[in-house]
């Protein structure tokens, strides 16, 4: 095949069409979470956060964590949420040592059901984008509680960053 000043122009043009492509798709991948509206976007539901002490929170963390075997089904099927809280357990963050004896303790007793809760919130795409999108990890991940339809509360043993 004899190449021609149209084969030439044909290339070219079919050449700056993948570019123009390939520019496109890297902008949206460079979008990331950084802006509320984004985040929003892509979760779908309202996510808060609050920091408190696990003391505060102690009876609710300890049941969330009593139920995790019955969440983790709940955490598969979850594909739209009104709203996402996140409760930072500040004192029980690695940097402060962990979580107290008795959080320990149901976390232990727990630990394979709270292991399996941990990837499926990573394979959920919205519980991670959210948790994601206060920087929590997922293995800080302790405990969530679905009370309200509509709602599930996750409890993470970190502090918020900035």
């Amino acid at each position: 095949m004899a190449i021609t000043p149209t084969t030439r122009w044909l290339q070219a043009t079919a050449a700056l069409a993948l570019l123009a492509a390939a520019g496109s798709h890297t902008e949206l991948n460079a979008q990331g979470l950084g802006s509320t509206e984004t985040v929003d976007r892509i979760i779908g539901s309202e996510v808060k956060q609050q920091e408190t002490r696990t003391s505060t929170e102690a009876g609710k963390v300890s049941s969330a964590i009593d139920r995790t075997r019955e969440n983790i089904g709940t955490v598969r099927k979850t594909s739209k949420l009104d709203k996402v809280d996140i409760v930072f357990l500040t004192d029980a963050a690695r940097s402060e040592g962990g979580p107290p004896p008795a959080i320990e303790t149901k976390i232990k007793q727990h630990q394979d059901d709270i292991a399996e809760l941990r990837k499926e919130i990573e394979a959920n795409a919205l519980l991670f984008n959210a948790i994601d999108s206060r920087r929590v990890a997922a293995e800080d991940v302790l405990a969530v509680e679905f009370d309200d339809p509509g709602k599930v509360v996750i409890y993470a043993a970190a502090k918020p960053s900035g």
